[in-house]
C-alpha cells in the first residue's frame, strides 16, 4: 500500500538522522550493567593512580576510602607522595602551606610515608584488603641508596606492596623545588631502581613529563631519553604516568603519534601509559577531533592504557568520581572490549602479576622472622664494601674504604 507523500518525505528526511543514531550507538561503550539489587554488577574503574595523602602528609584514612569508592570502584593502586612541602616561617609565616604551588620554600623526600601507607593498609580486615595495592615512594631518586630504602620497605612489611611509584623524574614547578640536584632519566640510580623492580616484580609508576613547559624545537624534550631508559630494562612493566603530560606540559602536535608509535615497539611491550589527572583529561578531550584520535589510539593498542583518577585524599564521592566523568566523550567513543580493558582488565593483568612476582620473591628472599606481617624490628643489613653496593659500576675515589 503507498504511503501519503508527505509521510514518504517524512521519512526521507528522518533517515540520516536513523543512521547516525545508530552508528553512535554501535560504537559506544556499554555501561557496566547493574544487577536487581541496584549494586552493579562489576565497577565503573579500578583506580591506578591514587594519593592517601597530600603534599604535607595529611588526607584521608582507608575506612573513609572505602566509603567514597562503594561499589563504583573496585580496587586502588594506594599511595602517598614522596614528596613534603617545607613550612618555612621565614617564607610562609604562620600561614602553613599545603600544597607546592602555595610556598616559594623547598620540597623534601619523606621516607616516612611508605610506613604509614603500610599501617593503613595493614589496620584493614584481610577482606577489605583486597581492594587495596600499595606502592612504595618514599625514596630519592637521585640518590644511589634508593633501591636499599625499597629493599627495607619490602623486608619490614613483607605481604604489603606491589609497586613503586608514582614517583617523578621531570615535573613541571616541581622538579626545579625539590632539594638537592634535579632527578635526570640519565641518573643511574635510575637505573638501579628499575633494575631492583625487574628482579622483584615490582610495578612502576613514573611520572616523567614528555617536555617542558615551554618547548623547544619540534620534538618532545625527554622523549627520546625516556624511550632508551625505557628499553633498558625490558624486564620491569613500567606505566608512564598521564602520557607524560601535565597542568602546562600540553601535547605536540604529533603526540598521539608518538604514543602510537612506542605502542607498535616491541621492545618497550613492557611500558603501559595512564591517562589519570583531570588536567590530562582536559588535553584529551579539548575537542571532537582530538577525543577521537585518541580513542581511535586506544582502541588499536587497548592494553596499553589504565584510567586512574590521581585524586589526592577527595573530601566526597563526586570530587573523586570527577575526573571518570570528565572523560566521558572517550569513553563513548571507545569499544565496550577497549573501554572495559582500560577501565578494568589492564589494572588486573598488571597489578595480578605483580603482586604474584613480589610475594614469591618475598618467599625466596625473606627469613622466617622477616615473614611476620608486623616486624617488632626494621631489619638491619649488614656492611657491603662500597663498590659491591653500587653494583657493576665502580665506587668513586675514596669510597672503598668508607666503613672504616
Amino acid at each position: 500500500m503507498d504511503l501519503p507523500r508527505r509521510f514518504r518525505w517524512a521519512i526521507l528526511l528522518l533517515l540520516p538522522a536513523i543512521a547516525s543514531l545508530h552508528g553512535s550507538f554501535s560504537i559506544r561503550a556499554e555501561e557496566p550493567a547493574a544487577v536487581e539489587d541496584g549494586k552493579r554488577a562489576e565497577p565503573l574503574f579500578h583506580d591506578s593512580h591514587f594519593h592517601l595523602s597530600n603534599y604535607v602528609h595529611e588526607g584521608i584514612d582507608t575506612s573513609r576510602l572505602l566509603e567514597l569508592m562503594d561499589d563504583e570502584v573496585g580496587r586502588v593502586a594506594l599511595f602517598g607522595i614522596p614528596l613534603m612541602q617545607k613550612w618555612d616561617y621565614f617564607v610562609n609565616g604562620r600561614r602553613r602551606p599545603g600544597y607546592y604551588l602555595e610556598s616559594d620554600a623547598e620540597m623534601y623526600y619523606y621516607s616516612f610515608i611508605d610506613a604509614l601507607i603500610a599501617r593503613q593498609y595493614l589496620r584493614l580486615p584481610e577482606k577489605e584488603r583486597q581492594r587495596f595495592d600499595p606502592f612504595i615512594v618514599g625514596f630519592n631518586p637521585t640518590d644511589m641508596n634508593g633501591k636499599q630504602h625499597i629493599e627495607n620497605v619490602l623486608k619490614t612489611f613483607p605481604g604489603v606492596f606491589v609497586g613503586i611509584g608514582e614517583f617523578s623524574i621531570h615535573k613541571e614547578l616541581v622538579s626545579s623545588k625539590v632539594a638537592g640536584h634535579v632527578a635526570s632519566v640519565k641518573n643511574p640510580a635510575v637505573d638501579e631502581i628499575l633494575d631492583l623492580a625487574g628482579d622483584t616484580g615490582l610495578l612502576v609508576i613514573l611520572h616523567c613529563d614528555i617536555n617542558e613547559m615551554r618547548a623547544v624545537g619540534e620534538e618532545p624534550a625527554h622523549a627520546a631519553d625516556l624511550r632508551e631508559l625505557f628499553a633498558r630494562h625490558p624486564r620491569t612493566s613500567i606505566i608512564h604516568a598521564h602520557t607524560g603530560l601535565g597542568r602546562f606540559v600540553g601535547p605536540t602536535a604529533n603526540h598521539v603519534a608518538l604514543l602510537d608509535e612506542m605502542c607498535r615497539d616491541h621492545a618497550l611491550d613492557h611500558v603501559a601509559f595512564d591517562i589519570s589527572w583531570d588536567e590530562v583529561a582536559k588535553w584529551v578531550v579539548k575537542d571532537e577531533e582530538t577525543v577521537k584520535a585518541w580513542a581511535d589510539l586506544i582502541n588499536r593498542h587497548s592494553t596499553r592504557f589504565l584510567f586512574g583518577t590521581d585524586a589526592v585524599a577527595p573530601k566526597s564521592q563526586e570530587s573523586y568520581l570527577k575526573t571518570y566523568h570528565d572523560y566521558d566523550p572517550l569513553w563513548k567513543l571507545l569499544t565496550p572490549e577497549a573501554s572495559r580493558a582500560v577501565r578494568l582488565g589492564n589494572y588486573e593483568r598488571l597489578v595480578d602479576a605483580a603482586r604474584r612476582k613480589v610475594r614469591a620473591w618475598e618467599a625466596e628472599n625473606l627469613g622466617d622472622e622477616d615473614a611476620d606481617e608486623a616486624p617488632a624490628t626494621i631489619p638491619i643489613r649488614p656492611a657491603e664494601p662500597a663498590r659491591k653496593a653500587a653494583g657493576s659500576g665502580i665506587a668513586p675515589s675514596g669510597l672503598a674504604e668508607a666503613g672504616r
